[in-house]
């Protein structure tokens, strides 16, 4: 089976255990903000992930050297924070959404990356050449770190610890799990990309380093100025 083949087949399983992780999470008891089920809520995040994705991922082949599109996961993160950001904004929307979007986020790329370690040197998400015992040969006789399954082991991590914290109900997961998943993750993003072989953009970081940084200032941001939880069972998840 072709590599850019089980990298779709990676990706459908990816949305699959997203939307089975929101399922799950309503069968706990917990309910989200309306406004994230709304079409011109769901519209915005679409449309700012689409665009970040593209945009972001096309622009680091650019940097790189490289000619053709790609898409981010990274870029998408950063994207849909801004879309849904300006439309809260322009909407007058105070509650904070992102409740629901934890788990599926930890999971589903936890999931597709995967397809990127299976599609191998066409997908341009390996890592640099490694000596250590566990580096993996990729079809051109280097062998080179296997970033994706780093990244990989670590959202699952998150995602495990997530559900944990969720069937303890602990109330500070469950309000601002969407911001903590962003911080990991931004976070653990930024340590492998010194990892990759992408064109620097400012000294010795990246573009994807730079949005690492943006993921995860504005999730400090937001975990800073979360008003004070109160027990799970006296509200509903934010």
């Amino acid at each position: 089976m072709g590599g850019a083949l089980l990298h779709i087949l990676f990706d459908i399983a990816a949305w699959l255990a997203a939307a089975a992780a929101v399922y799950w999470l309503t069968r706990q008891g917990l309910r989200f903000p309306a406004q994230s089920f709304e079409l011109p809520y769901i519209a915005a995040l679409v449309f700012g992930a689409g665009l970040g994705a593209y945009l972001f991922g096309s622009a680091n082949l650019w940097l790189s050297g490289q000619s053709g599109i790609a898409r981010s996961v990274e870029g998408a993160l950063a994207g849909g924070i801004v879309a849904i950001e300006l439309y809260k904004w322009f909407a007058g929307i105070a509650v904070r959404t992102g409740a629901r979007f934890a788990l599926p986020l930890a999971l589903g790329i936890a999931i597709g990356r995967l397809g990127c370690y299976f599609a191998g040197l066409e997908d341009f998400t390996y890592g640099t050449p490694t000596t250590l015992p566990f580096g993996h040969d990729f079809g051109d006789g280097v062998l080179r770190h296997p970033v994706q399954l780093y990244e990989s082991a670590a959202m699952a991590a998150f995602a495990l610890a997530y559900v944990l914290a969720i069937l303890k109900r602990d109330t500070f997961t469950v309000t601002n799990g969407f911001y903590l998943v962003l911080a990991y993750y931004g976070a653990q993003r930024f340590l492998w990309e010194f990892l990759k072989p992408y064109g620097t953009l400012i000294g010795p970081l990246t573009l994807f380093h730079l949005l690492s940084l943006f993921i995860l200032l504005y999730a400090a941001f937001m975990l800073a100025t979360a008003p004070k939880a109160r027990p799970v069972h006296e509200r509903a998840a934010a």
